[in-house]
């Protein structure tokens, strides 16, 4: 879906050593259901509200994004998660990128869509949910194993209501991590339990997006032996659509345990030019210039000036906008690029409509050139 995040230009950089290990549900809420059946939701900075599920969707076809804090009230950035990470001033391993480049391939991408829209939908707390999550968790395995990367690890990250989320992590030198992420679930918000809701663009096309850009990063030997500096990791949040619920238990389970996340990028809807084209606009992709880490947006738009064929567009989306924002209240840099200018992303979300005829995968290779080329120049950063 569209979404965005809160506004800290900071991170976490004491952090303890790497543990790869996940949490079990018992470290995690329950249950989603609150006092009378209500959740308690944040709409913005200080305006929080109970409401029931009925008004919590109402809200959402209004086009209101939020938490849901309902079971994360106490997660919050800390002041000793507040350090600023200092990018690199420009892109540097060009080099080693660029024969990468040429190797993303639409063809995978468009299988693994056909097949992830094909579930009748991936809503959080539905059977397909469940299973679609599952499939694609197999999916991840596969392209690691594929690869040789004997170092690399796919895990669930388990949460109470049935969808997992999924976690790839490729080990590097140091615990300093860089987080790449897309949600996996997807809704019709006329009928979020039983509508069919294909989700090919949101956000099936970042999901497939971010896989594509792991694929081709694991054909580098530095990076498929573990020879990077920084740690890697690949996230598919379960429940973004119900409140950035994946994404916050993800991210208040790194910051308790002190991780040391250096940045994070969300991939939410990658596969829509009708509206830029239909405007007269050059095609381009969006990149999110609100409640965003600066530093981090800074660097993307190196990145995509040196890896993209297409230029950028700056963007706003407001607050809580998509999974980044759970990254940024855990106090990590975190940065979100969409596939255009915010007024002229796909009108089919949350649809039985949003369906892989519309997407346009030339333009998903775009943002996987830009992912890929973002997380290799991260991965061999020097951060402090």
């Amino acid at each position: 879906m569209k979404a965005t995040a809160i506004a800290l230009t900071a991170l976490a950089c004491a952090a303890s050593a790497l543990s790869l290990a996940l949490p079990q549900p018992a470290q995690q809420a329950n249950s989603l259901a609150s006092n009378n059946g209500k959740v308690l939701i944040e709409l913005d900075l200080g305006e929080q509200r109970w409401v029931n599920e009925d008004e919590k969707w109402e809200l959402r076809r209004q086009g209101k994004k939020f938490f849901d804090i309902t079971h994360t009230q106490d997660f919050n950035a800390t002041p000793q998660s507040l350090l600023a990470v200092e990018f690199p001033p420009q892109t540097a391993y060009g080099s080693a990128i660029k024969p990468l480049l040429s190797k993303l391939d639409k063809g995978p991408m468009q299988t693994n869509l056909q097949k992830l829209s094909s579930f009748k939908n991936r809503y959080y707390k539905s059977t397909t949910g469940a299973q679609s999550s599952n499939w694609l968790l197999g999916v991840v395995n596969k392209t690691l194993a594929d690869a040789g990367a004997l170092k690399a690890t796919a895990k669930p990250f388990v949460h109470s209501w049935g969808q997992n989320s999924i976690i790839a992590t490729l080990p590097g030198k140091s615990a300093k991590t860089i987080v790449i992420g897309a949600h996996q679930d997807s809704i019709n918000l006329r009928d979020p339990m039983s509508g069919t809701a294909p989700g090919a663009d949101d956000d099936g096309s970042g999901t497939v997006t971010i896989l594509e850009a792991l694929r081709v990063i694991l054909t580098d030997d530095k990076i498929k032996h573990g020879e990077q500096e920084n740690t890697l990791e690949f996230h598919w949040y379960s429940a973004e659509e119900g409140g950035l619920l994946g994404s916050q238990a993800i991210f208040s389970s790194y910051q308790k345990a002190g991780r040391d996340v250096k940045a994070m990028l969300q991939q939410d809807m990658t596969g829509s030019v009708e509206g830029t084209l239909a405007a007269g606009k050059t095609e381009s992709v969006g990149v999110i210039t609100d409640y965003v880490d600066a530093g981090l947006t800074g660097f993307i738009k190196k990145v995509v000036s040196s890896y993209c064929t297409i230029p950028f567009v700056e963007t706003k989306c407001g607050y809580a906008c998509s999974d980044h924002a759970s990254a940024s209240k855990a106090g990590y840099p975190s940065a979100f690029v969409i596939e255009s200018a915010f007024e002229y992303t796909s009108q089919r979300l949350h649809t039985a409509n949003d369906k892989i005829d519309y997407v346009n995968f030339d333009h998903m290779i775009q943002h996987a050139r830009m992912t890929l080329g973002l997380a290799y120049e991260l991965a061999m950063a020097q951060f402090n």
